[in-house]
């Protein structure tokens, strides 16, 4: 059963060549972006799960 009009996640947009400063930081804008990939794939397989009619374009 499909939920009407709920949008397919969309992915992060990743960081920008000169977005990290390579000085170590804790939360570098390269974890923040797996982080954020991570919860779209998560996202992404539920909602194939409840759209299983959606091709794979």
């Amino acid at each position: 059963m499909s939920v009407p009009d709920e949008p397919r996640p969309v992915p992060p947009l990743p960081p920008a060549p000169g977005d990290c400063c390579n000085s170590g930081c804790a939360w570098c804008v390269h974890d923040i972006y797996q982080d954020a990939l991570e919860r779209y794939r998560q996202a992404l397989a539920a909602w194939k799960q409840r759209h299983p009619d959606v091709s794979e374009d």
